[in-house]
């Protein structure tokens, strides 16, 4: 799960604290909102581009909107990684090889991909869970012979789902 905003971090990235926030957002009636709505309005009142989406997540969950780690559609996301000592290519290796002995991760079928591709700097790898959930692979270089493998799992249900699976990457990437 993502870690929470600080009101001290929320003040140094925007100029203002969190509690004149809060009184911006009830002034332009933000909990009648969307999303978006909300981001379109902490833009307008000056907050940088990063931190526009960061307080209007915050904003939703002091509403009670979602939750900790909760995406505005209501899905979560979880993210393990692992920094492996080999090149970008090597690491993908690794990465196909270890996937290509779990067909069904958890129990859960591949239905879609794995689609892989590359960039000089990245390698990607995608596939789509038959539960409708979503598996997304990063792997950078953090140096010439060092690179990190970093997992996204998408649109999960719960926050149960979230620490099932965070388990679950972090224990196959330990054993790459």
């Amino acid at each position: 799960m993502a870690k929470e905003l600080s009101a001290d971090s929320i003040a140094a990235g925007t100029g203002r604290t969190w509690d004149e926030w809060l009184v911006f957002f009830e002034s332009v009636d933000a909990a009648t909102l969307t999303h978006k709505e909300i981001v379109a309005a902490a833009s307008k009142a000056g907050a940088p581009s990063w931190w526009r989406q960061m307080i209007a997540v915050k904003y939703e969950q002091h509403e009670g909107r979602r939750t900790p780690g909760q995406d505005s559609d209501g899905k979560f996301s979880v993210s393990a990684s692992k920094t492996c000592t080999c090149s970008l290519d090597a690491a993908l290796q690794r990465w196909k090889k270890v996937m290509a002995s779990r067909p069904d991760p958890s129990g859960i079928a591949i239905e879609r991909g794995p689609e892989v591709s590359s960039t000089e700097k990245w390698r990607y790898w995608r596939a789509g869970l038959a539960d409708g959930t979503r598996v997304v692979v990063n792997i950078s270089a953090k140096s010439p012979d060092k690179s990190v493998i970093s997992v996204q799992h998408e649109k999960l249900l719960s926050q149960d789902a979230v620490e099932h699976w965070k388990q679950y990457w972090k224990f196959v990437l330990m054993n790459l």
